[in-house]
């Protein structure tokens, strides 16, 4: 089976083009300055994946999908997926989209999430790909583009909104991490140490996931919205109506605080101990 990477030569183009290798598929490595075209990795490959920037995705997959044939199936690893998906469906090739839930900086798919958007396929072509990632230690999520968007507003766009605005507010109030460094406790650490990293990484990556993404504006409306009520509380002083939205938070989240309490005192005792 020969697998092409348009955009083999970035990070997770290369990621995957080993996870391909691995599994024992030819792969051709397709970039803007390799002596493999786009074009040639569209024609030749019985498997095309678009690995590009969210934001250049459409107009690629807009300029192979003539290209392609039945025989043939189209993939992307992009971190949004009703979009994609539609432009992939203009092609004559079986579609599957995916969304690998790490970087590239992670190594390996090794005890990683993919979701997998089933959009225009076979079981076969399916089981195919559940059987490469599974084999290499990967847990495949399978569900909808509008399914996996709507998720992502929360599981991306919420959590990268909320370690921006960390360090936003942070910065509009002249106190650096240096700062903080003599009062610091673990928690505060992981907190900051999120914002941190996201920071470390590349603007334009986060932009298109919380610009791009059309269920991110509902869910940071009804953030903005939590936040006046419980801000509210605090600024009136009502630690009855404070309580009252704590325990609420506590019982929606059920069994999961328990989970999360171990789970982070494991971290912390590695924190410190480190």
């Amino acid at each position: 089976m020969k697998t092409g990477i348009i955009g083999g030569t970035g990070g997770m183009g290369r990621l995957f083009s080993e996870v391909f290798k691995k599994a024992g598929h030819e792969v051709l490595i397709a970039g803007r300055k390799t002596e493999i075209t786009w074009e040639d990795a569209a024609r030749l490959s019985d498997i095309v994946i678009i690995s590009v920037p969210i934001r250049d995705t459409i107009s690629v997959i807009h300029e192979i999908a003539p290209l392609l044939g039945e025989h043939q199936l189209l993939a992307d690893l992009t971190s949004l997926k009703i979009s994609p998906v539609k432009a992939m469906l203009t092609s004559k090739a079986r579609v599957i989209g995916f969304h690998p839930m790490f970087g590239p900086t992670a190594g390996t798919i090794r005890g990683q999430t993919i979701v997998a958007t089933p959009a225009r396929c076979n079981e076969d072509d399916l089981r195919f790909f559940k059987d490469l990632f599974e084999g290499q230690g990967a847990r495949v999520t399978i569900t909808t583009p509008d399914e996996h968007d709507r998720m992502m507003a929360v599981i991306q766009g919420l959590t990268h909104f909320k370690a921006i605005l960390l360090a936003g507010t942070m910065r509009r109030l002249g106190i650096s991490p240096a700062d903080t460094e003599s009062y610091i406790s673990p928690v505060y650490r992981i907190e900051t140490g999120i914002a941190g990293r996201l920071l470390a990484q590349n603007p334009e990556l986060y932009a298109d996931i919380l610009c791009m993404n059309p269920q991110v504006p509902a869910v940071l409306e009804m953030c903005h919205k939590a936040f006046l009520e419980i801000s509210g509380m605090v600024n009136k002083g009502d630690k009855d109506a404070f309580a009252r939205e704590f325990l609420a938070s506590r019982d929606w989240y059920g069994s999961f605080c328990e989970l999360a309490q171990k789970e982070t005192d494991l971290l912390i005792q590695e924190m410190v101990n480190w």
